[in-house]
């Protein structure tokens, strides 16, 4: 197997496993937080938005630091960091006594993120242009889908194991990610940069300033409406069931059907993008997906809802490969791992505030406008 294909599907793991580290406590939070002795229903309501929102945050701040040391000291190295960090940090959690040792260990989570940026990096520096769009987009499947499968995985180990297995499954998962990582990717890294620069002299370095500007915005715009339906997917399936029975289960295969759909296509979309230029992939995708939102604010059933989140799958899988396809394409080796980490802030911001903005439309206006606003 080329060395290329081997580090893609390591990282491809890791990242599968580090999305669900991330995404699969949202589910299980207000049970836990309830369990750890906070009675409350507007406690626990506010307490599990800041536990679920601090590490995002925290992770928006702390991505481009870890960018910057994956370029001076390898990607590899950063892989290995996070992965081990991230595994000791969640297996934590499943001791933690009371709410606020929680709401340290997400903060905590969140300082040591980076392993997505990392293994980015490593792809994007260690695979030919030839195969940049493939493998760009095979990886992010594992994000994708583990983001969008985690919270079903939790609920589910959460259902018939408990609350803590949740927490030291995901450790040990992360644990294999380390172990793989060390055993089996292989980086040729030469550093480029011999000096530290700042934020400004690294700016200054970009060469396409202001596309770099429109690929972060429209990151940030992918991650804000794949995420705006996550407060409110549970509450849309019951307004569009007649009875209660099987809501949980209707909800998250409605909030994983795009998941699977990425898996389906991103690596088709990828190898498109080799072929006819990643901004056309882009732009189409993008009209079809903003066109597939607004019949969602009328389905009359579940299933239907479950049907244009697939189609919905279909189109954003060729989004997030393409644009970072694009960074690769228009940043110097020197600089990937640091411009990939502001990338994936601006991912992280996207996914707080599209949970925020889901919310309070729906909240304000109606769950329909959710969609329209999407």
């Amino acid at each position: 197997m080329p060395i290329w294909k081997r580090n893609l599907f390591v990282c491809w793991f890791g990242m599968f496993v580090a999305a669900i580290g991330m995404s699969q406590i949202a589910p299980v939070l207000p049970l836990y937080i309830q369990h750890l002795g906070v009675h409350s229903p507007s406690s626990i309501a506010q307490l599990s938005g800041i536990a679920f929102g601090v590490t995002y945050l925290i992770s928006a701040i702390f991505s481009p630091i870890w960018g910057h040391f994956a370029d001076k000291v390898g990607r590899k190295p950063m892989i290995l960091r996070a992965s081990l960090g991230m595994a000791l940090v969640i297996g934590c959690m499943g001791f933690a006594p009371n709410v606020y040792v929680l709401i340290g260990l997400r903060l905590l989570e969140g300082v040591i993120t980076g392993f997505s940026t990392a293994c980015t990096a490593l792809i994007a520096t260690q695979t030919g242009k030839e195969h940049a769009g493939y493998a760009l987009g095979t990886l992010s499947t594992g994000s994708i889908a583990g983001s969008l499968l985690g919270p079903i995985i939790g609920g589910f180990i959460e259902e018939n194991l408990g609350f803590q297995p949740v927490f030291f499954i995901t450790g040990a998962l992360l644990l294999i990610a380390f172990i793989l990582t060390a055993l089996f990717v292989k980086e040729s890294f030469v550093r480029q940069d011999k000096k530290v620069n700042s934020i400004k002299k690294i700016w200054e370095d970009v060469p396409e300033k202001s596309l770099t500007i429109i690929l972060l915005a429209t990151f940030f715009i992918l991650t804000l409406g794949l995420y705006s339906i996550e407060p409110i997917v549970t509450v849309y399936v019951t307004q569009l069931t007649k009875g209660t029975a099987h809501v949980a289960l209707l909800a998250g295969l409605a909030f994983s059907a795009s998941g699977l759909a990425s898996i389906i296509s991103a690596p088709r979309l990828g190898r498109l993008s080799d072929k006819i230029g990643a901004h056309k992939v882009i732009l189409i995708a993008l009209i079809v997906a903003g066109i597939i939102y607004i019949p969602q604010a009328f389905v009359k059933n579940p299933w239907q809802l479950i049907g244009l989140r697939f189609l919905l799958g279909l189109a954003i899988a060729g989004l997030n490969p393409s644009v970072n396809t694009l960074v690769k394409k228009i940043t110097p080796d020197a600089l990937t791992g640091r411009v990939f980490g502001f990338i994936m802030s601006a991912g992280y911001l996207g996914v707080f505030g599209g949970s925020v903005l889901g919310g309070q439309v729906a909240a304000y206006l109606g769950i329909k406008f959710v969609f329209f606003i999407t």
